[in-house]
C-alpha cells in the first residue's frame, strides 16, 4: 500500500537533560531524528514522509536532516502528542493508502522492520510494532507497597511503528475530541476505541525508546556498531 509516514519530533528532552529537542540530540554522528528517517526514505512503500517538530525549530529541524534525510514536511507539533499527530496527518498528502506513525524517540527503526508492517496493515485495519512482556509484572500501592503480582501471560508493550489504513485513521483523529487528543497515549489505543482491529508484530531486535541518559548511551552503542546502514 502507498504508505505516508509521520515521525514525531516534538518533545522537549527534559527527561533527557538535554538542551534542545530530544530528536536533535546527536546519536552515533547523526541527529536522533535522522535515524528514522533515514530507515523510512529505504523502505519499499513509503511514498511521503512528514516531520513535526517543536513550534519555531522547523528551519533547525531542516538543517538537522540534511539532503540525506528527504521529507515531504516538516510541520510544528502540537500541545500533546496526538495533536502532533494530527498536524502530520494534515500535512501528508491526500492519496496515501496508510499511514505510518512513529517516534524520533527510537532512532533504532530499520528498513526490514517498516516493510514487515506495512505488508501487514489493510484499509480497515491497524498493525503495530510491540514485544510480549517479559520482566514481572507489580501493582504499587501507597508508599510504593507492592498490592499485587500481575499476570503478564498475553501482555504486549506497545513500540511504534504503528501503521493504520490511511480512512481509519483519519476517521479517528477526526471523531476525536479535545480530552482523547491530550490524553491518548498512542493511535492504537484511539483506533481500538472505534473497533478497528489491530494486529501486534514482534520487531524481534532492540527498539527501545530514548528516555534516559541511560537509554541514549546504549542507542549510541548499538547504532555506532552498524545495526543500520
Amino acid at each position: 500500500m502507498r504508505t505516508g509516514a509521520i515521525v514525531v519530533a516534538a518533545g522537549s528532552g527534559e527527561r533527557l537533560g538535554a538542551d534542545q529537542p530530544k530528536a536533535l540530540v546527536r546519536v552515533a554522528g547523526r541527529p536522533m531524528v535522522a535515524w528514522s528517517v533515514r530507515a523510512l526514505a529505504r523502505a519499499s512503500d513509503i511514498a511521503a514522509v512528514v516531520v513535526t517538530c517543536p513550534p519555531g525549530r522547523e528551519r533547525e529541524m531542516a538543517a538537522a536532516l540534511g539532503d540525506d534525510a528527504p521529507v515531504h514536511a516538516i510541520v510544528p507539533g502540537g500541545s500533546s502528542r496526538q495533536r502532533s499527530v494530527a498536524a502530520g496527518i494534515a500535512a501528508l498528502p491526500t492519496d496515501v493508502e496508510a499511514i505510518l506513525v512513529h517516534d524520533a524517540a527510537r532512532p533504532l527503526l530499520t528498513p526490514a522492520l517498516v516493510d514487515r508492517l506495512t505488508a501487514r496493515v489493510t484499509d480497515v485495519s491497524g498493525v503495530i510494532a510491540a514485544a510480549p512482556v517479559a520482566d514481572t509484572l507489580k501493582r504499587g500501592a501507597a508508599g510504593d507497597v507492592v498490592e499485587a503480582t500481575v499476570d503478564r501471560a498475553g501482555l504486549w508493550g506497545a513500540q511504534t511503528p504503528q501503521v493504520f489504513g490511511a480512512r481509519v485513521l483519519r476517521a479517528a483523529f477526526a471523531d476525536a475530541g479535545d480530552a482523547e487528543l491530550d490524553a491518548a497515549t498512542d493511535c492504537a489505543g484511539m483506533a481500538e476505541r472505534r473497533g478497528v482491529p489491530v494486529h501486534m508484530l514482534d520487531p524481534g531486535a532492540p527498539n527501545l525508546k530514548v528516555t534516559t541518559p541511560a537509554d541514549l548511551r546504549l542507542a549510541e552503542v548499538l547504532l555506532g556498531a552498524g545495526r543500520i546502514t
